[in-house]
């Protein structure tokens, strides 16, 4: 594959169920200079947290806007979370990322990941996975955020997720944070090379 060029530009699809640790293996991702990722900012029908700006961490949009722009095909794929909450993956985030001539990192949940699997079959597909259940629901009971029907219903939702690892290109435990981001910053310098 040629380097820096549009014949490139990959997408690269990371999930985990809750309490795999994501959102601390993305951050270290998006600090290391040599992967050149840029994370596709999520668009969500749902309120902002305080502190959070749109553009950020999310584009907020009405569900009006949302369904609009869903029937223009605007998404790559879309969710219906939690009651009526809309989330998904705006095709221009992808276009946002090769025209800067990086690789657009999806941090997404597994079923939006099999729809982008079918739109970019080369795409870099990685599943994080828990060390164990026990350390899954650690980590959640750790965050305090949570009522136990909540924490419940995630482990529920863990297992499923689990269920469709054997989809990703790769997969790998998050045992060790830093052993974790090593791995992943290997497959992805493998697969520039590829």
């Amino acid at each position: 594959m040629a380097e820096g060029g549009e014949a490139s530009f990959r997408v690269v699809v990371l999930s985990g169920p809750s309490g795999s640790g994501k959102t601390t293996i993305v951050e270290r991702l998006l600090d290391e200079p040599s992967l050149k990722l840029m994370k596709s900012v999520s668009a969500t029908t749902r309120a902002p947290r305080p502190g959070e700006r749109p553009g950020d961490a999310y584009y907020f949009l009405s569900p009006d806007e949302f369904a609009a722009r869903r029937n223009r095909g605007e998404f790559l794929e879309t969710a219906e979370v939690y009651a009526g909450l809309w989330y998904g993956t705006l095709r221009s985030e992808v276009d946002r990322a090769r025209a800067a001539g990086r690789w657009s990192l999806l941090e997404i949940d597994v079923h939006g990941a099999l729809k982008v699997m079918e739109l970019h079959p080369d795409a870099v597909t990685i599943f994080l996975k828990p060390p164990s259940m026990e350390i899954c629901e650690q980590r959640l009971r750790a965050r305090g955020t949570e009522t136990e029907e909540i924490i419940q219903r995630r482990l529920r939702k863990v297992a499923e997720e689990m269920s469709y690892a054997p989809q990703y290109k790769h997969q790998v435990v998050n045992d060790d944070v830093d052993r974790a981001v090593g791995e992943i910053v290997r497959i992805l310098k493998s697969e520039r090379k590829a």
